[in-house]
């Protein structure tokens, strides 16, 4: 193309003179800007093939990266699903286990109430069967039967109160209906005493006296209590303050090595208040959790009773102030009302915050916990019903009456 064009001029040469120097000076200059063009179109090039390798690993470690954080978020997406389905399957586990402590607990407890379960639910389904409707008669035969069951005269008046209110208002005919609704009121008359059933032993130190006549069982309760605490985690130690009756003494410390726990205890016939003191002075040094006193319990002088109590209970005050303190009544649920008057005279003397019923297993008269409660209004701590050392429960009103009506 540009020979061509040069060709054009040199023709013109011919034509006019000195056009010849002019083109040669131009074609020179024109190709020289082609180099430079060329020079410049090559280094273009070159960046340009540059930029796209770069292009190209970025791209590339772009995708690398990319693939890098997909495969992390998958690891951490499977790690997340995986622990999620640990924590269901071990959260399942511990349901699992609570379940069937729940089970064992309420089948010791289903079972430890046999004879009062045959004295009242039975002799109540037998009633409920005979009678075609829900008259006075009915009502007169349910209240002697929970009056025979130690509910107690008071405390049986209100349960049947409640449920001809209740059978009235709701227009109950059918006598087979009965059964639940007293069922209910007898718990919710429990509940509505508004009691702590249960016992507190994580605001340590606690000092707990243990009260109660001879032959209730009260040493025993002591030593299942100390096994119970302390493998509960709680390091415990024995009072034998119950000095009067030797063989006290040697029964707490029969239990004490059976339990793994410290005894503090003196000679027969020592001062009460000086083997408290001892045993005061041992869990201070040692920083021990519970201390479990086995204090006397005399009726037939209650005068000496309360001023032992009373002498007890001031170096307690004195030497370990920043203790907490219960004091706990055991009777014996095989004797009945004698149990429930127990419970009314060393409510006189001692300031009670709770009551242990032993024996329950053998005995028709579980409905004594009404009066305790309803009447008293001290709570139910912990119940016995067997010998073994895990059928002393702690008591659970709904528990307790869904046990003795099937």
């Amino acid at each position: 193309m540009l020979e061509s064009f040069f060709n054009k001029f040199k023709k013109k040469d011919k034509e006019e003179p000195g056009i010849k120097e002019k083109i040669e000076e131009t074609k020179e200059s024109v190709e020289k800007d082609l180099e430079d063009i060329k020079e410049e179109s090559k280094d273009i090039q070159e960046n340009i093939d540059h930029l796209k390798d770069s292009i190209e690993e970025n791209l590339n470690s772009t995708e690398e990266k990319e693939d890098i954080d997909n495969e992390s978020r998958v690891k951490d997406l499977n790690s997340a699903e995986e622990k999620e389905v640990e924590e269901v399957v071990e959260t399942e586990e511990v349901q699992e286990v609570k379940t069937e402590e729940k089970k064992g607990f309420f089948n010791n407890l289903f079972s430890g109430l046999q004879k009062t379960r045959d004295n009242i639910s039975n002799k109540i389904d037998s009633a409920l069967a005979r009678y075609q409707k829900v008259d006075e008669e009915l009502f007169e035969e349910l209240e002697e039967i929970l009056i025979s069951a130690d509910i107690g005269v008071e405390s049986t008046m209100n349960i049947m109160d409640e449920l001809e209110d209740q059978v009235k208002l709701k227009r109950v005919k059918d006598p087979k209906e009965v059964k639940s609704m007293l069922m209910n009121i007898m718990i919710e008359k429990l509940e509505e005493a508004n009691l702590d059933n249960s016992m507190n032993i994580k605001d340590t130190p606690l000092i707990m006296l243990v009260i109660g006549v001879n032959g209730v069982g009260k040493t025993t309760t002591i030593g299942k209590l100390a096994s119970k605490y302390k493998n509960e985690g709680k390091s415990v130690t024995l009072v034998a303050a119950d000095t009067f009756r030797a063989a006290a003494i040697e029964q707490l410390n029969e239990w004490s090595n059976r339990a793994g726990v410290d005894i503090i205890s003196h000679q027969e016939g020592a001062d009460p208040a000086s083997v408290v003191f001892d045993g005061i002075a041992s869990a201070k040094s040692k920083n021990t959790d519970i201390l479990i006193c086995d204090t006397a319990g005399r009726l037939h002088n209650k005068k000496n009773l309360m001023n032992e109590l009373e002498k007890i209970h001031r170096i307690v005050d004195r030497e370990y102030p920043d203790a907490r303190k219960e004091v706990l009544l055991v009777v014996d649920g095989t004797t009945g009302q004698n149990a429930i008057l127990q419970v009314k005279q060393f409510k006189e003397v001692a300031d009670i915050t709770g009551v242990v019923i032993t024996k329950l297993d053998g005995t028709a008269k579980g409905g004594m916990v009404f009066p305790i409660e309803s009447e008293f209004n001290i709570p139910i701590k912990y119940i016995g019903v067997g010998e073994q050392i895990d059928q002393l429960m702690e008591f659970n009103p709904k528990d307790f009456i869904s046990a003795i009506f099937n």
